[in-house]
């Protein structure tokens, strides 16, 4: 994703706790809507409690941060989450029919125009991107 100068960008790290996730979702909220795209609020909050929760249940460590980045860049919103276990790739999983969990990627994938998952050193991330269709 290429930067230019009119780019957004917010970075925080997280402890893995599950009092994180509402902490971040928050702050995403409050982003969108201060970078001029509230009516994307909604769901940019729901991407990143997702992408947030995969990380804590399938790629956190204790005592080891995770890394949430925000970028606008034009029309497009990147949601990013940064954790330590590389070797737990997600991925998107059949119908769960009554299950309560794994629906999180199918949630993802439903709002995001892209999402994918980036192998680093140590650690992955995974991020999904958001089409606002229109720049200010």
């Amino acid at each position: 994703m290429e930067s230019p100068s009119n780019a957004r960008y917010d970075v925080a790290t997280y402890p893995p706790q599950l009092k994180s996730v509402p902490i971040a979702r928050r702050r995403v909220t409050r982003l969108v809507a201060d970078w001029g795209h509230l009516e994307f609020a909604a769901d940019a909050a729901l991407v990143t409690s997702e992408l947030v929760t995969n990380a804590l249940l399938h790629g956190c460590l204790k005592d080891r941060l995770f890394r949430l980045e925000v970028i606008l860049t034009g029309t497009v919103l990147r949601i990013a989450v940064t954790d330590p276990k590389g070797e737990r790739r997600p991925s998107l999983r059949a119908d769960a029919g009554e299950d309560q969990f794994g629906r999180g990627l199918a949630i993802v994938q439903a709002l995001a125009a892209c999402w994918d998952v980036e192998e680093l050193t140590v650690g992955k991330t995974v991020w999904a991107e958001l089409d606002l269709g229109v720049e200010l």
